[in-house]
């Protein structure tokens, strides 16, 4: 059974950053993608940002230029580095990884709030 867990999340003044975690169980390497999603209250959950096993990356419109995600392959953790944070980021976060034949993982989410 695959573990995602995050971590990282909390309270940030508008402008700052916060970075968030997601520790996998197994071999990350066996996912053909890692990447993570946000709800927020009232709207549906959206894309944030993916890596792939390869290391391509791909960007919500939203977060491009903001937000950076990387992988310590390692650590079997994948990372979202959130800069330059604004009111709208605020969400519970969530970490998805896809296998090679498209299962897929969540973890339980992680709040971030971002708050003056």
């Amino acid at each position: 059974q695959v573990q995602l867990v995050e971590s990282g999340g909390g309270l940030v003044q508008p402008g700052g950053s916060l970075r968030l975690s997601c520790a996998a169980s197994g071999n990350i390497f066996s996912f053909y993608a890692m990447g993570w999603y946000r709800h927020s209250p009232g709207k549906q959950r959206e894309f944030v940002s993916a890596i792939t096993s390869r290391g391509n990356t791909d960007y919500a419109g939203s977060v491009k230029g903001r937000f950076i995600i990387s992988r310590d392959n390692a650590k079997n953790t994948v990372y979202l580095q959130m800069n330059s944070l604004k009111f709208e980021d605020t969400a519970v976060y969530y970490c998805n990884a896809v296998g090679a034949a498209g299962q897929e993982h969540w973890g339980q989410g992680t709040q971030v709030t971002v708050s003056s």
